[in-house]
């Protein structure tokens, strides 16, 4: 998945419109880069977002969603992968364990919580597991059934 699918996801998810997306970014982006990012592949003004780019905004999120933290403010990464990705938006959502299989299972893919512990692990450790973008895609679908229209 691109971070680009994940913005129009989240931001579908939520019913962000233009300027919320903005105050999400902060600072970081224009309002001519966020359109570009949010428009297909195959319209020509189409866009890539960078994983620092994607990395603030997911900051962000976590702060809309949970507050802001005492201390220094987390350095965005410069690159991102899927695992990364999955351990933001869960703590920005607040989601244990539990929470995080009920969701898989309203996309209905099932897991157990030793399968899921495993994306969680450092990698390098004898059973972390790479979080595959079809399981991403899974996960996000989930969020939207579990989210989507429950802001209003």
């Amino acid at each position: 998945m691109t971070n680009n699918d994940i913005l129009r996801r989240i931001r579908y998810t939520f019913d962000y419109n233009d300027s919320k997306m903005m105050g999400l970014f902060g600072d970081k982006a224009t309002r001519a880069e966020i359109s570009d990012w949010l428009k297909k592949e195959d319209d020509p003004a189409y866009k890539s977002c960078s994983d620092e780019k994607m990395a603030i905004f997911l900051n962000n999120f976590i702060t809309e969603k949970r507050g802001k933290k005492d201390g220094p403010e987390h350095e965005p990464e410069k690159t991102l992968n899927n695992n990364i990705i999955f351990r933001k938006l869960k703590i920005a959502l607040n989601l244990k364990a539990e929470d995080v299989l009920a969701i898989m299972d309203l996309a209905d893919l099932k897991m157990s919580k030793h399968e899921l512990s495993a994306f969680f692990r450092k990698p390098g450790h004898k059973h972390y597991r790479e979080y595959k973008d079809q399981i991403l895609r899974n996960f996000l679908k989930g969020v939207q059934l579990q989210y989507h229209g429950e802001n209003k």
